[in-house]
Order: structure tokens, then C-alpha cells, then sequence
């Protein structure tokens, strides 16, 4: 067996970044006493989510990587020896701004980052404002815990993205997340969203034969412009194993750490009864690189 703890960190994010900063320090450091040696964090964790409205101004919570919270992290990953996958608002150039994801390695230094890229543009969700689509692809990290497939949020929905870090050699799949509904909905269709937002990464796990973790932020974030009626985060985070089974399952309405054990090495028994890989017909899928076949 090639057995990792992980640990999810699902916490509220405000304004106050400082006071964000410091939960996810103070959740990194609970799953850490757990045991946890990989600790996930939500979606850009170190701020509200800005990207209920379009404003400028907001670019300044924008920072470099490496940077302040790259190195804030690191040192956390170093004392704690534990790899943290953090999530950014990355400012790359001047008007070049990515949300990204960043694997910290147990010495503290930059495993390597992934930038999002499907990039929503919804109703209380404009992030084409904000972030340029990612141009590193579908590559896993390496890390001195297996190789991680790692995504973001709007990621999940596309099974092309799954397959394609699968196929690369991640070992397991990873989704920073920030999801919620619209509390105009009623509860039934929230319902339904939640549901929906479980089922396609539980399909992700199966269909791959890999385990999932996905860690969302929980709690109300109003609309700063006032024009919406805010975001109810719903957490729900959760971590999968290769054939779909839930292994850890946070609230709908709470902070929460919780861990888990993977076997890495579960994925080769499960291919060798499910063997997806082997019968993929790749001669036939020419079209699935056209937006419509009509």
C-alpha cells in the first residue's frame, strides 16, 4: 500500500484577509495533528469572493508567484513537513492576472502551480474579468507524496479535464472550489445543484479510477455592490475514492477539517476489473476537439 493522509480544510472567507489567512493556518495545523500529510485548501482562500461584481479596484488582492503568501505557506509546509495546495489570485504582469493553485512541497519550496482553465462568466460569478484562461495545460505535479492532478472549481464540470490529468499520471484528482447557490433559489433546486456538483466528481473518480478530493469554502458572502442577493457557500467539501465511495463528506454549514486515508496504489487493482483505459476507442474521438458537431 502506498497509503497518504489528506487533509480538507473548509472555512469562511470575508474581507479581512488577514483573518483568512488565519484560519486556513489554523486548519492546516488541526489536520496536520490528525496525521494529515497533504492539506487542501478552498478556492482562493485568502479573500472574499471578489468576483461577484467587476471592479477594478479588486485587482489589487492580485499578487506574484512566488510572493507573500506562496512564502507564508511554504514556511507552514516546511515546519509542519506536510505538502499544502494552496489557491491564489496570481498577478502575473501588469493586466495578467490568473487564479491559480499552488503545490507546496515539505521543504517549503514551489512543487509547481496550476492555472484555471475553464473560466466561468455567470450571474454572481464574472471571473472573465478578473483571470486570463490558463495556458500550462492538463499537467500533474509531482510531489514527494505521488503525483497530483490538480484543478480548480469551474474544472470539475469538464470530464475532458479529468481525463487528460488521468491520462498524464496524476495519481489523484484535486479541486479547490468555490461554489454556491443563489439563495433566491428554492431549497429543491439548491438541492438539485449540490447533488449535481457531487455526482460529476464522483463520475471523475470512477471514470478514472482515481480518487477525488474537493474542498469548497462555506458560509454567506453578500454581493459588495448590493445589485445581487449574495453567495451561500455551500461546503459540502468531500474526498472520493477510485470506484466513487465516499470517504469524507463536510457540512453544508460549517468549518470543518477533516482527513483521510488513500491507497494510491487501490487504482491499479480497480483498472485491472474496470479497464476504461485499455478500451477507450481513441480512433473515434477525432470530434470531441470541434465546440458542436452539427
Amino acid at each position: 500500500m502506498k497509503t497518504v493522509r489528506l487533509g480538507i480544510v473548509q472555512h469562511r472567507c470575508t474581507t479581512d484577509c488577514e483573518a483568512n489567512i488565519a484560519r486556513s493556518l489554523q486548519g492546516i495545523y488541526e489536520a496536520a495533528a490528525q496525521g494529515a500529510q497533504l492539506i487542501v485548501l478552498p478556492e482562493l482562500h485568502t479573500s472574499h469572493y471578489f468576483c461577484q461584481t467587476e471592479e477594478t479596484s479588486c485587482f489589487d488582492l492580485a499578487e506574484p508567484i512566488p510572493g507573500p503568501s506562496t512564502t507564508r505557506f511554504g514556511t507552514m509546509a516546511k515546519e509542519l513537513g506536510v505538502v499544502i495546495v494552496t489557491s491564489l489570485f496570481e498577478r502575473r504582469a501588469p493586466g495578467l492576472y490568473h487564479n491559480t493553485a499552488v503545490v507546496l512541497e515539505t521543504d517549503g519550496s514551489v512543487a509547481g502551480r496550476y492555472r484555471k482553465m475553464h473560466i466561468p462568466d455567470d450571474p454572481g460569478y464574472y471571473e472573465k474579468f478578473y483571470f486570463t484562461p490558463g495556458d500550462l495545460g492538463f499537467t500533474p505535479i509531482t510531489t514527494s507524496l505521488g503525483c497530483l492532478g490538480v484543478l480548480i472549481c469551474w474544472d470539475q464540470w469538464f470530464p475532458e479535464a479529468a481525463r487528460l490529468m488521468a491520462m498524464a499520471g496524476a495519481e489523484l484528482l484535486i479541486y479547490p472550489t468555490a461554489i454556491g447557490y443563489d439563495p433566491n433559489d428554492s431549497a429543491t433546486e439548491q438541492n438539485r445543484q449540490r447533488n449535481a456538483w457531487v455526482t460529476v466528481q464522483r463520475s471523475h473518480a470512477v471514470a478514472n479510477s482515481i480518487p477525488v478530493v474537493s474542498v469548497n469554502r462555506v458560509g454567506f458572502e453578500a454581493d459588495p455592490s448590493g445589485a445581487g442577493a449574495g453567495a451561500q457557500f455551500w461546503g459540502n467539501s468531500f474526498v472520493a475514492g477510485c470506484q466513487g465511495e465516499l470517504l469524507a463528506v463536510a457540512a453544508t454549514d460549517q468549518e470543518q477539517v477533516l482527513t483521510a486515508d488513500l491507497d494510491l496504489q487501490r487504482s491499479e487493482q480497480v483498472r485491472r476489473i474496470w479497464p476504461y483505459f485499455r478500451d477507450r476507442r481513441t480512433d473515434a474521438y477525432g470530434d470531441l476537439v470541434r465546440r458542436y458537431r452539427d
